[in-house]
């Protein structure tokens, strides 16, 4: 069976200071083990990467740069599927969202 995760999945996952994180891991191990695999949404990612870019000292934010966000996403796009609506949308869109971000981030820098 298909497993949908959500972004609040994907984030408390790489949170190490979420209570959560453990019990998320866990899961997610014992689904895989079960036979289960796993899917996404674009709308999954793009919320996964507002708050993984978010600046630290904004609500929620992790701070990351663009660079280790992406690294991220990376894990995340191997752990299974994601939901298709145009695959050739989803890399336009994800090439941008790098672009933007690294940008945003060298200027929030000096």
């Amino acid at each position: 069976m298909e497993v949908l995760v959500d972004s609040g999945v994907l984030l408390r996952a790489f949170d190490r200071s979420s209570s959560d994180r453990r019990s998320i891991l866990r899961a997610l191990r014992l689904l895989r083990d079960q036979g289960h695999s796993f899917v996404t949404t674009h709308q999954n990612i793009a919320e996964f990467w507002n708050v993984a870019t978010r600046p630290a000292s904004a609500r929620g934010g992790f701070g990351l740069s663009p660079i280790e966000a992406e690294r991220r996403l990376a894990t995340i796009e191997g752990l299974g599927r994601l939901l298709p609506f145009n695959q050739h949308c989803y890399s336009a869109w994800r090439q941008l969202l790098v672009k933007v971000s690294e940008c945003r981030f060298r200027a929030s820098a000096h």
